[in-house]
């Protein structure tokens, strides 16, 4: 009787705030689960995992298997793979040159909030998507989702995340999205692939929240108002899924497309671009951290989820049994692309200080994934990095050369294993 006069209470507030007439407030406030009930389930990058973890939690199943969303659908549904590749050279104000690669593995990478909301128009989920730049409105619209039984998908600056113990000159530098889903005192519960209780203080959020200006205090909230998806709207997303990633990597933009690898791959080599890493790291400092980087973001271990490729063979099975194709080798090529990929943050880690940064950024990771418990071990881990980091004599010129000899060659095999791969998808996805 009391759970009932809860519900009641709930579908009433819902219908007073949207205006939605009472069966339909109803098959919202039937999904809405308490924090107590939220299910840590990790994950591997950030977008994918924050989605289906947060489906997951709305008890929004897969109609075919009856079991939650995965990440790899919530990839290919969503374009699956995209490519890209970019190095920011900041000048010096302080004394110090900062150089930052950036790398794209995932369909619309720079559009974070454009992919959310294909993801969910694709599946048939409601999605409101806020942006706001006042803080205390971004809280209002972030408590009133969780007290509406709604996990919320908060987009932050990932150093401004206590909990990764990042150096404060990365902040603002890069974010990605943090699934909140519940409030005890004043601090908030996250979902950052973590598989234990991991906590942010209200302030520290905030202050995340709106650090960077192009999606200051953006809250994604999926509300979806069924428990199941629609198998033909499901089937239909797939086919949407691979057509859309058959299209953008045989585009020829050297930016976001399968041409920026052969690019960067290039750039490794070429010594009269001005872009080329021979000039942009003549001296040797930052060539380190940039390397780290790469392995960051290219490797699984890493802070943003590796190069998806594996995540999209996983789908690619799944895909198949939907749309009653084999794409097993089509699974199997982006495989080998995923393997090309751990060999370019091999050669990395042919560096000894890059290899010993990575294995403490892996240390790290673990830590994170344990939740609070794990924050004095990835605290240790993030000093150790910074001690090899600031230890690090430069790379001479002779080992820089072929250093860069390798790395070229090694994303140019990974750059040829993604041609193949899709050229594969193309011959087998014939609808």
């Amino acid at each position: 009787m009391t759970r009932q006069r809860q519900l009641k209470s709930l579908i009433r507030s819902r219908m007073d705030r949207t205006g939605e007439k009472y069966m339909v407030a109803r098959r919202h406030a039937l999904n809405a689960r308490p924090s107590s009930d939220y299910e840590l389930r990790g994950g591997n990058d950030p977008e994918t995992s924050a989605c289906a973890n947060a489906f997951a939690n709305r008890g929004i199943d897969d109609p075919f298997t009856g079991q939650p969303i995965s990440e790899g659908l919530v990839l290919g549904v969503g374009g699956g793979l995209g490519a890209g590749y970019i190095l920011w050279e900041f000048n010096a104000t302080k004394g110090t040159d900062r150089k930052v690669v950036t790398l794209g593995f995932r369909n619309q990478w720079q559009y974070p909030a454009r992919w959310y909301a294909k993801v969910c128009q694709r599946l048939g989920v409601a999605v409101q998507i806020h942006e706001t730049s006042s803080a205390a409105k971004a809280r209002d619209l972030l408590d009133q989702a969780l007290d509406d039984g709604i996990p919320a998908i908060a987009f932050v600056s990932t150093a401004d995340l206590p909990y990764w113990h990042l150096p404060a000159e990365q902040s603002g530098w890069w974010g990605y999205p943090v699934t909140v889903y519940g409030i005890e005192g004043d601090r908030y519960l996250v979902d950052d692939r973590n598989t234990g209780r991991l906590t942010i203080g209200a302030d520290d959020l905030a202050a995340a929240r709106s650090r960077i200006p192009s999606y200051k205090n953006r809250l994604v909230v999926a509300d979806p108002a069924a428990s199941k998806l629609d198998e033909e709207q499901l089937v239909t997303g797939a086919r949407a899924g691979l057509e859309e990633q058959l299209a953008h990597l045989s585009e020829k933009s050297a930016s976001f497309s399968l041409p920026a690898f052969d690019k960067w791959s290039k750039l490794l080599t070429d010594t009269k671009n001005a872009k080329s890493w021979s000039k942009v790291f003549a001296d040797g400092i930052g060539l380190v951290n940039a390397l780290v980087s790469v392995g960051e973001q290219v490797d699984d271990w890493g802070l943003f989820g590796g190069s998806l490729r594996r995540l999209y063979a996983e789908f690619l099975d799944d895909a198949g049994q939907l749309i009653d194709i084999d794409l097993s080798e089509s699974a199997s090529a982006y495989m080998v692309a995923a393997e090309r990929w751990l060999d370019v943050a091999a050669v990395c880690r042919s560096v000894p200080a890059v290899d010993e940064a990575s294995r403490l950024s892996r240390l790290r990771r673990d830590a994170v994934e344990r939740g609070d418990i794990g924050d004095e071990t990835a605290l240790k881990a993030a000093e150790g990095i910074a001690g090899v980091l600031d230890s690090t004599d430069p790379i001479g010129p002779d080992e820089m050369a072929e250093l860069f000899s390798n790395l070229s060659e090694a994303i140019n095999a990974a750059a040829n294993a993604e041609r193949d791969a899709l050229e594969t998808l193309r011959v087998a996805a014939t609808f």
